[in-house]
C-alpha cells in the first residue's frame, strides 16, 4: 500500500543531510584555512559563495519541480549532492573546494522547497501544518549535526572525513527516495490541469499579482531580515558582553535548534490549540519576549533560555508562513513555495547589513531591543492578515 509517511520521513532525511552542508564549513574554516595555508577570512567564502548560490537557485527549482515532479528532482538532485559532496573532501586548493561546494548548492537548494511543495501536494490543508512541522525537525538536526560534526569529527578525523560522511548521508537518502518513486505511486508528478499557465515567467507573473501572495512573500522576507538581521549577531554579543569563550558561544546558540526541536515535538498540540492565527501572534510574541531578554540580560546564563524561545518562537511564526506558502500558488506550488524560501533567503543578508553600523556603534543590546519590538509586531499584522482571510 502506497505509504505518505514513508514518502515524507526520506524527504526528511535527505532535509537533514542538505542542512547539515549548509552549516557544516562554519565550524571547518579554521581547518580549511590552516591546509591551504591561508587566512580564515579567506576561508570563508566557502560559506559565503554556497549561502549566495544556495538562495539565487530557489528561483530556478520551484519552475522546474512543478514541471518534471517534485519528489523526481528531490531524488535526483540528493544522488548529485552525494557526488559532490564527496567531491568537497577530495579538493586541494580553496579555489576548487569553493567550486565543489557551490556546485553542491546548486543541487542542495532543490531539496528543501520542494520537500515543503510535495507535502502540500498530499497533505490535505488541515493537517499540513503538523506535517510540516515534523518534517522540519529533520532539518533541524541537520543543522545541529552540522555544526557539531564540523567541530567534533573534524578536530578527530579532519576536515575531510566530514565530507565523506556527508557524502554517505546524501548516498543512502538518494537510494532511499529512488526506491519510494519507483514502488510509490504517491511520489510521482500529478496530472497538471488543462488550465496551468504555460511559461517560467508566466506562473512567476501569475503568483505575483495575487494580493495574498505578495502579502506571503512580503512577511517572509521581513521576516527573515529581523529575525536574523539581530541573530548574526548574538554569538559575537555573548563574546563581546559576558566575556564566554567560542565553545560556550557555540553551545549557547545551539540552543535555537533546542527550541526548534520542542516545536517540533509539540506542533500538534500547539496547532489544536491556538491554530494558525495564534500561532503566528504568540510566535512573534515569544520572539520579542527573547529578543527583550537578551536585550537586557543582567548575566550570561539568562541567554541560552532566551535563544531556545527565540527557536521556539521562530518556528512558531516561521511553520505558519510556510504552510499557508504551500497554498499560495496551488496551480504553480513549487514555484511559490522556492519564490517565498528566495524571499527568506534575501531578507537575512539584507538583515544583517541593515543593522550592522548600529551594531559597530552602539553593540548589539540596542539591535535586540528593537528586533524585539518589530517581531511581535510582525506576527500580530500576520495573524491580522490571516484572521481577514478567514472571514472572506
Amino acid at each position: 500500500m502506497p505509504s505518505q509517511t514513508r514518502a515524507i520521513v526520506l524527504l526528511a532525511v535527505a532535509g537533514f543531510a542538505s542542512q547539515a552542508m549548509v552549516r557544516v564549513a562554519d565550524s571547518l574554516l579554521p581547518q580549511i584555512a590552516a591546509d591551504f595555508a591561508i587566512t580564515v577570512g579567506a576561508a570563508s567564502i566557502v560559506v559565503s559563495a554556497y549561502a549566495v548560490v544556495h538562495g539565487g537557485m530557489q528561483l530556478v527549482t520551484g519552475p522546474v519541480g512543478d514541471r518534471v515532479g517534485k519528489y523526481r528532482m528531490i531524488a535526483i538532485a540528493t544522488a548529485c549532492c552525494a557526488a559532490l559532496t564527496f567531491a568537497c573532501g577530495l579538493t586541494s586548493s580553496l579555489f576548487t573546494l569553493t567550486f565543489a561546494r557551490v556546485a553542491t548548492a546548486t543541487c542542495a537548494a532543490w531539496i528543501i522547497p520542494l520537500g515543503m511543495a510535495y507535502i502540500g501536494d498530499v497533505v490535505p490543508y488541515d493537517r499540513r501544518q503538523q506535517v510540516l512541522g515534523r518534517y522540519m525537525s529533520g532539518q533541524i538536526v541537520g543543522q545541529l549535526f552540522g555544526q557539531a560534526a564540523g567541530g567534533v569529527i573534524g578536530d578527530a578525523l579532519g576536515w575531510r572525513s566530514v565530507f565523506y560522511l556527508l557524502a554517505v548521508l546524501f548516498a543512502l537518502a538518494a537510494a532511499g527516495l529512488f526506491h519510494e518513486l519507483k514502488v510509490n505511486p504517491l511520489t510521482r508528478p500529478l496530472p497538471q490541469p488543462a488550465s496551468h499557465t504555460p511559461g517560467i515567467l508566466a506562473d512567476y507573473r501569475g503568483i505575483l499579482e495575487t494580493p495574498w501572495a505578495r502579502i506571503m512573500l512580503l512577511a517572509v522576507f521581513l521576516e527573515g531580515a529581523f529575525m536574523f538581521g539581530a541573530f548574526a549577531y548574538v554569538g559575537a554579543d555573548l563574546h563581546r558582553r559576558f566575556g564566554l569563550g567560542f565553545t560556550l558561544v557555540g553551545i549557547v546558540i545551539a540552543a535555537f535548534g533546542v527550541g526548534g526541536l520542542i516545536y517540533a515535538g509539540l506542533v500538534r498540540q500547539l496547532h489544536a490549540k491556538f491554530g494558525e492565527i495564534g500561532l503566528a501572534a504568540y510566535g512573534g510574541t515569544t520572539l520579542g519576549i527573547a529578543y527583550l531578554m537578551l536585550a537586557f540580560a543582567p548575566v550570561w546564563w539568562v541567554t541560552p533560555l532566551a535563544v531556545t524561545m527565540i527557536g521556539l518562537g521562530f518556528y512558531m511564526l516561521h511553520n505558519t508562513l510556510q504552510t499557508n506558502a504551500t497554498q499560495m500558488a496551488p496551480q504553480a506550488r513549487a514555484t511559490g513555495v522556492c519564490m517565498f524560501s528566495a524571499a527568506l533567503y534575501l531578507g537575512q543578508p539584507a538583515g544583517v547589513a541593515m543593522v550592522a553600523p548600529a551594531i559597530d556603534r552602539f553593540g548589539a543590546a540596542p539591535v535586540f531591543f528593537v528586533a524585539g519590538l518589530l517581531l511581535p509586531a510582525l506576527g500580530l499584522w500576520f495573524a491580522g492578515r490571516l484572521a481577514q482571510r478567514r472571514q472572506v
